[in-house]
C-alpha cells in the first residue's frame, strides 16, 4: 500500500498543478499589446533602460538572511524535544550554533553585512 499511495499522491499532485495551469490558459483572455509589455513601476513611466545591474552585495545579504532564517526551522523541533533528549540535544545545538556563529563572523569579516 505504501508505494501505491505514493504514486497516487504524485499523480494527483501533478494533475492538480497541471490542471490549474491548463484551466487558466483556457479561461484567461489574452490580448497582447504594447502597453502590457511595458515595465510598470508605481505608475511612473520608466526612463532609460529597465535592464540594470544590481550590486552583488544585495544578493549576498539575501543569502545570509536565508541561511539564518532556515536555522529557525531546525531550532523549533529541537526546542520541542530538548527536555526528552537531555544533554545530547544541548551538545548538538551548541555545536550547531557555533558553526552558524562562525559563518556570521566570516560574513562580517568579508563585509557582506554592510548595506550599500
Amino acid at each position: 500500500m505504501g508505494s501505491v499511495s505514493l504514486i497516487l499522491l504524485l499523480i494527483c499532485g501533478l494533475a492538480f498543478a497541471g490542471g490549474g495551469i491548463f484551466l487558466s490558459w483556457v479561461v484567461a483572455k489574452t490580448k497582447k499589446n504594447a502597453v502590457k509589455g511595458e515595465p510598470y513601476e508605481c505608475g511612473i513611466p520608466t526612463t532609460g533602460t529597465s535592464w540594470i545591474q544590481f550590486h552583488v552585495g544585495y544578493y549576498l545579504f539575501a543569502l545570509i538572511f536565508l541561511v539564518f532564517d532556515v536555522e529557525l526551522v531546525f531550532l523549533f523541533p529541537w526546542a520541542v524535544v530538548v527536555t526528552k533528549v537531555g544533554w545530547t540535544a544541548l551538545t548538538e545545538i551548541v555545536i550547531f550554533m557555533f558553526i552558524l556563529f562562525m559563518g556570521l563572523l566570516y560574513a562580517w569579516k568579508k563585509g557582506a553585512l554592510k548595506w550599500m
